[in-house]
């Protein structure tokens, strides 16, 4: 449409004489993007993008659609005479244009005035969520339902969660099949690495081929989660490998994390990506070549507009961990030639904008990454994108949305301050710096009192300083992303228990009843504020290991690593961080160190076991078999 129309001079020339017209970029302004998307809904029972207003100078909307033509086909109506439309009613009919306005506009506010009083229980939305995902996932292929197929990886943490909670070997099943039926299909970029936004089809073959920085970032805590598990290397090396091409191809000189890399180059989608068998043995010779046409499954008639998209759906991998690594040596070397032939093409255009929601992510992704794998590159990288959201995204305690040349603006959203302590959580967990902690509660501190409905619950999605629109929604929808209000949720519900701390238990209790109110419906499409309940629901451990020096936590921290425990918080208490530590979580004074060497208090419902120094002895607590 932008093309077809907004850089047609006929098409302005009408827009301009009867229209203030106004591109927002719904990255940027998540707020005016919601707002109107409800309204589209409103209107025609369905939204999507590119969304279409029309509205009066005081923001009400009175007409919403999403694509139109520049002329009237196939039934659909075109832009050029749907302006010409509506500047007639404007003249000859204004009253029911302004009466469909406000009716619009208070149909939108009333969406959300519900009673929160109710109590929902939480065993109803567990069991509903895990049975409806099970009845729509693909048994063969991996994922949820049909073509397009989106990765959706807070979908594979709640099943991983269930499996673990609940001990339900379906959800388990179901997550290694999406995991792998991802990797082996065109959605992973088996030369460069890295996931493409979607698959177009069931098989996960032929993506939308634009890389998103969200979904790369939940892609990487979903398959290190399902390392962590199942103890299965070939998760471990798709998230080295996306965490690669992260680094590679989206990461700032300053630290940051840009937004995406285009799926065009030449004005051609995936032309980047797609081979023919004779151009690979070009490259790599007769021997090499075919070796590697046959492994990719690169072909004479294509997979795609005549060309291959590479892919590894012809190997059956339903012994997928006894394959060893997923790249010889050999293949390695080879693979490396064609990526040096290929990044040769014409560049693909990179969207560089540095989102602090969507950085916040990628930190996590990263500071997980450090935790399990105990890579410093990896800790480098969250530290470096952490600092920068310091330096260049947040003033006076305060976060901004975007970053670009130099230029930060717009007042943060829900969604970059949950997404941020989620990360300086992470940090925290993977370091045990008591810094991130103490980081994570002042930016919750900001949150609560700019965003938070105290009568009712919620987050509002833009914060008492932003710009007054029409109305105050909280988004609590998970789709492509998780939304603020579940990633509150889930950040309030784990520093109440790192704390203690009565007003923040207090606040995440009425997030929850909200929450639980909110998605009952459809527990299923809200997967983040799932793990949530999870966190609410099911018994949750405190564990702390009190040690004389830092380093002296180094065995705690690798046993930690190599187990899937989303129900254990961690707190490591030296010397060094025992006065910063009391003043955040008061309770931590009460432990001490035994027989002067690191000693470990595992805590559940108020009450601790007697404490150890052994750490064989707290596995056994932990009930792990390592």
């Amino acid at each position: 449409m932008a093309h077809e129309s907004f850089e047609d001079e006929e098409v302005a020339n009408l827009l301009n004489q009867y229209f203030i017209a106004i591109k927002v970029d719904k990255e940027e302004r998540p707020d005016i993007d919601s707002i109107y998307m409800s309204a589209c809904i409103k209107i025609n029972g369905s939204g999507g993008w590119p969304l279409t207003i029309m509205m009066f100078p005081d923001q009400k909307p009175f007409f919403a659609g999403t694509y139109f033509p520049k002329r009237s086909r196939y039934n659909m109506p075109g832009l050029m005479e749907l302006l010409k439309t509506v500047h007639d009613k404007w003249v000859d009919d204004r009253e029911s244009l302004l009466r469909s306005g406000e009716t619009l506009t208070n149909a939108i506010k009333e969406e959300y005035a519900m009673d929160y009083s109710e109590k929902v229980n939480p065993e109803d939305l567990l069991r509903d969520a895990t049975h409806t995902l099970l009845n729509h996932g693909d048994k063969k292929y991996g994922g949820f339902g049909h073509a397009p197929k989106f990765p959706t990886p807070h979908n594979l943490m709640y099943l991983l969660r269930a499996a673990y909670f609940e001990k339900n070997e379906k959800a388990l099943k179901l997550v290694e099949k999406t995991l792998t039926g991802m990797y082996q299909g065109g959605i992973f970029d088996h030369i460069g690495y890295g996931f493409s936004r979607y698959s177009t089809d069931h098989k996960w073959l032929v993506p939308h081929f634009e890389k998103m920085l969200y979904d790369n970032g939940l892609l990487i805590i979903a398959y290190l989660e399902c390392y962590q598990f199942t103890h299965k290397n070939q998760y471990k090396e798709i998230a080295e490998m996306t965490m690669e091409y992260v680094l590679r191809e989206l990461t700032s000189s300053e630290g940051g994390f840009y937004c995406a890399q285009d799926a065009d180059s030449e004005g051609v989608e995936g032309k980047y990506y797609v081979f023919t068998p004779e151009e690979i043995i070009e490259v790599l010779g007769k021997e090499d070549g075919e070796y590697f046409n046959q492994y990719y499954d690169i072909t004479k008639h294509g997979n795609f507009e005549g060309k291959s998209i590479p892919n590894r759906l012809h190997v059956d991998y339903s012994n997928f961990e006894e394959e060893g690594s997923l790249e010889s040596d050999k293949l390695t070397a080879i693979r490396k030639k064609v990526y040096d032939y290929r990044i040769n093409r014409t560049k693909l255009h990179k969207d560089d904008k540095i989102l602090t929601s969507w950085n916040g992510i990628m930190i996590t992704a990263f500071a997980k990454a450090y935790m399990i794998l105990r890579d410093e590159k990896y800790l480098n990288a969250a530290k470096s994108a952490e600092q920068f959201i310091q330096n260049k995204l947040s003033k006076d305690g305060r976060l901004f949305v975007h970053y670009r040349e130099g230029i930060s603006t717009g007042v943060g959203h829900i969604d970059d301050y949950a997404f941020y302590i989620w990360a300086l959580l992470s940090l925290y967990e993977a370091t045990l710096n008591v810094d991130y902690l103490k980081k994570s509660l002042d930016f919750t501190k900001v949150m609560t009192e700019q965003f938070f409905d105290q009568e009712h619950g919620g987050f509002y999605l833009y914060s008492q300083e932003g710009e007054l629109l029409i109305h105050r929604p909280k988004e609590v929808y998970d789709g492509a992303i998780p939304s603020g209000n579940s990633t509150a949720a889930y950040v309030l519900s784990k520093l109440a228990l790192y704390t203690g701390d009565i007003a923040i238990s207090e606040t995440a209790e009425k997030q929850m009843y909200f929450i639980m109110k909110q998605i009952s419906d459809y527990p299923s499409s809200h997967t983040f504020s799932m793990m949530a309940v999870m966190l609410w629901h099911y018994p949750t451990k405190e564990l702390i290991c009190v040690a004389g020096k830092d380093w002296q936590l180094k065995e705690f921290q690798e046993l930690m690593a190599v187990n899937f425990l989303p129900n254990v918080s961690i707190i490591g208490k030296t010397l060094e961080n025992e006065g910063e530590l009391k003043t955040i979580a008061e309770f931590t004074s009460g432990y001490s160190m035994k027989e002067d060497v690191p000693t470990y208090y595992l805590c559940e419902n108020h009450a601790c076991m007697a404490p150890t120094t052994d750490i064989h002895d707290l596995e056994s607590l932990l009930n792990i078999s390592l």
